[in-house]
């Protein structure tokens, strides 16, 4: 019977010590980070133009078409956001919600929040062209949401859980469409003087987000905006010897990656400069030009068209009802003309929480 004892005694201590540390459901081993708040545009909004009066807006089918509940949120998608799974990876909540949501509550803010708005831009002539919220509008409602948690918990409570949150900022991408590409406004910039007036901006933001006590700060860079799918058709109406064609416009691209050098730069210095601060660059660029160049390593057929409509030119307004839709959304990398699908966003979500989430919690 001894024996059978101390059998039994060491086989509990070993199956203990073995046991796996707790992960959430994608991996993320569980630490101490206590909520997570996004500011910037389109791939990080929830839902916050909905009652804006803008064109950027996303609720309305098909958006949503598998998201839970088939419901239109806002989001820019046919399901989730990189931060919903990066809040559900964390055990946090199931989804980010957004701040203007009428039915989010002083408690929901304390594991997070977004307060992206879709059509925004880091130049403030993006977003009064577009009717949307600027980033400085954003960090406004981030000031007031800051008073509702503290009335909710207590200021000390309150700065514990913003000292340990995560903080993403995500903008740059419609600064480049529509006032440098476009139609633009900023005429007398050159390429680089536009990208450091953004990054200009951008330091602004990151400093002030600092001053409001965020500790833990990833900013994205730009995507392949070369790639991107209404990009693409309008690069395939220019006069060229690649005319009609689709392909992904290559000087936008490297554009693209000279921006993202410089943005590096800058969250280097910044980390180095705001005390007791993490500050990451986030890459969106070599993730989604490796989807491109190797889709059946991720599961897509289709990296240069969108699932709604002709995959053309689709997005907002234009990727309605009346538009047909792809059969299955996850051969797709893009849900609309400019806007990932659920899928990619569970990619860049994984290359997220592999890549960068363990230097914000060094």
């Amino acid at each position: 019977m001894e024996i059978m004892k101390i059998y039994f005694l060491v086989l509990t201590l070993t199956t203990l010590f073995f046991l796996p540390t707790p992960t959430t459901a994608r991996g993320i081993h569980t630490n101490n980070i206590t909520a997570v708040f996004a500011f910037g545009d389109s791939i990080l909004d929830p839902g916050n133009n909905n009652g804006l009066l803008t064109i950027f807006q996303a609720n309305h089918p098909p958006y949503g078409r598998d998201f839970p509940g088939r419901i239109p949120s806002g989001r820019f998608s046919n399901g989730k956001l990189t931060t919903d799974f990066i809040v559900s990876d964390l055990g946090l909540k199931e989804l980010l919600p957004a701040y203007l949501d009428p039915t989010l509550t002083d408690r929901d803010l304390l594991t997070g929040a977004s307060f992206a708005s879709a059509g925004t831009g880091l130049d403030d002539l993006t977003a009064s062209e577009a009717h949307v919220l600027s980033m400085g509008t954003q960090l406004g409602y981030f000031e007031r949401a800051l008073r509702r948690m503290e009335r909710a918990v207590g200021s000390e409570e309150a700065g514990r859980i913003v000292e340990n949150a995560l903080f993403v900022v995500g903008a740059g991408t419609n600064d480049m469409m529509y006032n440098f590409y476009g139609l633009p406004i900023r005429t007398t910039y050159t390429l680089s003087g536009y990208q450091d007036l953004l990054l200009r901006n951008l330091e602004t933001v990151i400093r002030r987000l600092h001053t409001m006590g965020a500790r833990r700060i990833g900013v994205m860079g730009l995507p392949p905006i070369g790639c991107l799918p209404v990009q693409v058709t309008i690069g395939s109406l220019m006069p060229s010897l690649h005319m009609f064609q689709r392909m992904c416009i290559n000087h936008q691209n490297v554009d693209s990656q000279s921006y993202n050098a410089k943005l590096r730069a800058l969250t280097s210095r910044l980390q180095r400069s705001l005390s007791g601060s993490r500050v990451a660059y986030v890459d969106i660029y070599n993730p989604m030009m490796n989807m491109i160049t190797n889709p059946a390593a991720y599961g897509f057929e289709k990296t240069l068209d969108g699932c709604c409509g002709i995959g053309s030119l689709e997005m907002g307004p234009l990727c309605n009802a009346l538009a047909p839709t792809c059969p299955n959304p996850s051969n797709y990398l893009f849900w609309d003309a400019a806007h990932p699908t659920q899928a990619t966003y569970s990619t860049l979500a994984n290359h997220f929480e592999k890549n960068v989430l363990p230097s914000l919690l060094a």
